[in-house]
């Protein structure tokens, strides 16, 4: 039997913004594979590309010029609505300012994705619960987030991301505006939840720390992959 077919596969794609005088190359003719089970971490300066490229690869932009590949469809041949059932059905998000909604409780929070997608209030109550329990946060299920920590509003981020059993989580600089300690903590997460539940984590940090957890290294300059390879701290 072949290998499997990869998760994600990026061939020759670019990125251009804007037009004339005011036309900038975000990304210039990129290759990328990132297969099931990885933990991949991108970084680069600022301006290299790997905004752009995480933009690409969580299905919230298109490219210019190039396919992508996501489990074998062609990225840039879906509708928008088809993008987005993708990214409703096969992505988690986490963000650096933590995206969530300043009125909801925790659970609430955790429960958004899964009203996207239909599932009833009962299940949907118990699978947000089992998500806040994985990051360690049973018992803060009816606290707002100004009532957590930024640390604990990261693990509620977490646990919406993971709610819905994606097959990759994009997180990008998910310890941004964390200290050492609970960017530790983070880490930790998300290293447990790519070993023990084979979710892919793609994720981009300008921390050489954080970057450590990490199996494989990506580092863009200028728009393209500089180089690719184990990340220091791989085993």
């Amino acid at each position: 039997m072949g290998e499997a077919a990869p998760l994600i596969s990026l061939s020759c794609i670019s990125k251009v913004y804007g037009t004339g005088a005011a036309r900038v190359r975000a990304l210039s003719e990129v290759d990328m594979t990132i297969r099931e089970g990885e933990f991949v971490a991108i970084m680069g300066p600022s301006g290299s590309g790997k905004s752009t490229a995480m933009n690409l690869l969580g299905c919230l932009d298109t490219p210019t010029d190039g396919t992508y590949h996501f489990l074998g469809a062609d990225v840039g041949k879906l509708t928008r609505d088809q993008r987005a059932l993708l990214r409703r059905n096969y992505i988690g998000f986490v963000f650096q300012g933590y995206n969530l909604l300043a009125r909801r409780t925790a659970l609430e929070n955790v429960e958004l994705p899964l009203i996207y997608k239909g599932v009833g209030a009962a299940e949907r109550r118990a699978l947000a619960l089992d998500a806040l329990d994985k990051v360690g946060l049973r018992g803060r299920e009816g606290h707002d987030p100004s009532e957590l920590s930024g640390g604990q509003q990261q693990r509620v981020a977490i646990a919406r991301a993971i709610v819905g059993r994606p097959a990759v989580i994009m997180a990008d600089e998910p310890t941004g505006n964390l200290d050492t300690a609970r960017s530790r903590e983070i880490m930790d997460l998300l290293t447990r939840f790519n070993r023990d539940e084979g979710i892919t984590i793609v994720m981009v940090t300008h921390e050489t720390e954080m970057a450590a957890y990490a199996h494989r290294l990506i580092h863009f300059l200028d728009g393209r992959i500089e180089n690719d390879g184990p990340a220091k701290g791989a085993a």
